[in-house]
C-alpha cells in the first residue's frame, strides 16, 4: 500500500512538472523578450534642421532584428518624445516592417515641434522602438537613445489686439481678435493693420501658442505717450479708423497711426496724379475698391495719399505678399473691377483684382 501511495506521489509530482513546463512554454510565446537594439545614429547625436532644405534626411535610423521565437512579420514603430519626458505621450513619426528608415527634415521638424522643442534652439528627444506583431498585443520596446535636434518655425511669433472693436467678446480663445507680428521668430517688433474703435490691449500667448486672459498682457503705463506697462496698466485707447499698429515688448513701446490706403498708378482712372481711396469692410475685415476702372499699367497702394511716409506696397517677395517700395504691373484686360487689399494677416498683405 505504501508503495503505491509513493507511486502516486511521482506520478502528481511529473504531471506537475509538465504542466509548470507547458505553461513556460505558453508565456514564453505569448510574451517573449524580442530584446533589439538602435544600431545608429548614436546617443548624443545631433542634427541642425533647415527650413531651406526640408527634404534632406533628418534621420536615419537602423536597428537589430527583433525576435518572437516565430517566423511572422515584425511591425516597428518609432516613437519620440522630449527628453525628460519619459514617453509619457510619445508621438509616433512613422511605422515600417523594415529595420530601418529615413526621416526628412520637414517631418523631423514637425515631430520635434510636435513634443515642445523651442525653435532655433538644441534641445533632446529621446526615440525608441516598439516591434510588435500579429494584432499588436505581442509588443517590446528597443533601448532609448538621445538625439540632439535644432529645430525651426516658419510661423512669425504674434500678438492679440483684443478691445473694444471686437467686443473684448472672445474672453477664451479670442478668435476674433486681430494680430500683429514680429519680423522674425525671436524678434519682437510686432506690427498690423486693424480696425481700431475705443480701448483694447496687447496680449501674447501661453506656452502652447494659445491666446487667453492669464497670458501676459500689456496696456498704456498710464500716461498715453506711447509706452507699454504689464502692470497697473491703463487699457490703450483710439477713435475708430483704420490703424497700422506696432509694438514692441522688448522696449515696451507701441504706436497706432491711422492709415487711409488708395490705389495710384497708370493703370488707375486718375493715372499717377492722385488714388482712388478703399474703404474698410468689416465683415471681411479687408480695404475693398467696389469698381474702379483699369486698362494695362503700373499701379501701386499707398497709404494717406502721400509718398515718402512708410505706406508703399508695390512689390510682391518670394512668399507672395505685398512689401514696400517698388511698382506692381496689371496686365488685365481693360475694365471694370472690384478690388480687394487684405492686409488683415500680419505681415501676409495680398491684394485680388476681380472684373465685373
Amino acid at each position: 500500500m505504501k508503495n503505491i501511495f509513493k507511486s502516486l506521489l511521482a506520478v502528481s509530482a511529473l504531471s506537475l512538472a509538465l504542466i509548470s513546463c507547458e505553461d513556460e512554454q505558453d508565456l514564453s510565446f505569448l510574451t517573449p523578450e524580442a530584446e533589439f537594439e538602435i544600431l545608429s545614429p548614436n546617443s548624443g547625436d545631433a542634427v541642425e534642421l533647415n527650413p531651406e532644405t526640408t527634404t534632406n534626411p533628418g534621420l536615419s535610423l537602423t536597428w537589430s532584428e527583433a525576435d518572437f521565437g516565430t517566423p511572422t512579420e515584425i511591425t516597428y514603430t518609432i516613437e519620440i518624445d522630449k527628453t525628460g519626458d519619459e514617453f509619457d505621450s510619445p508621438y509616433v513619426v512613422t511605422s515600417t516592417t523594415n529595420t530601418f528608415v529615413t526621416i526628412n527634415s520637414e517631418e523631423l521638424n514637425g515631430a520635434a515641434l510636435a513634443v515642445g522643442l523651442t525653435p532655433f534652439s538644441q534641445e533632446g528627444i529621446d526615440i525608441r522602438i516598439k516591434a510588435t506583431i500579429g494584432t499588436g498585443t505581442n509588443e517590446s520596446y528597443s533601448n532609448t537613445i538621445v538625439y540632439l535636434v535644432t529645430s525651426y518655425s516658419t510661423d512669425l511669433p504674434k500678438l492679440a489686439v483684443p478691445g473694444n472693436h471686437q467686443g473684448w467678446s472672445d474672453a477664451n480663445n479670442f478668435e476674433s481678435a486681430p494680430r500683429i507680428a514680429a519680423s522674425g521668430f525671436g524678434l519682437t517688433d510686432y506690427e498690423g493693420y486693424m480696425w481700431l474703435d475705443g480701448e483694447f490691449k496687447f496680449l501674447g500667448p501661453n506656452g502652447s501658442g494659445n491666446f487667453a486672459w492669464g497670458n501676459t498682457d500689456w496696456g498704456d503705463n498710464g500716461d498715453f505717450s506711447g509706452i507699454l506697462a504689464e502692470a497697473n496698466e491703463s487699457n490703450c485707447t483710439a477713435v475708430a479708423g483704420f490703424y497700422r499698429v506696432r509694438a514692441n515688448t522688448e522696449a515696451l513701446t507701441y504706436t497706432t497711426t491711422a492709415v487711409s490706403w488708395g490705389i495710384i498708378g497708370a493703370a488707375t482712372p486718375n493715372g499717377w496724379d492722385s488714388d482712388t481711396d478703399f474703404t474698410y469692410n468689416p465683415a471681411t475685415k479687408k480695404l475693398e475698391i467696389a469698381s474702379i476702372a483699369l486698362v494695362p499699367g503700373a499701379f501701386k497702394f499707398r497709404g494717406n495719399n502721400a509718398w515718402s511716409n512708410g505706406f508703399d506696397l508695390g512689390t510682391v517677395n518670394a512668399d507672395g505678399f505685398l512689401v514696400e517700395g517698388g511698382d506692381l504691373t496689371f496686365s488685365g484686360a481693360a475694365g471694370n473691377y472690384k478690388v480687394i487689399l487684405d492686409l488683415s494677416n500680419p505681415r501676409e498683405y495680398t491684394y485680388e483684382f476681380i472684373a465685373l
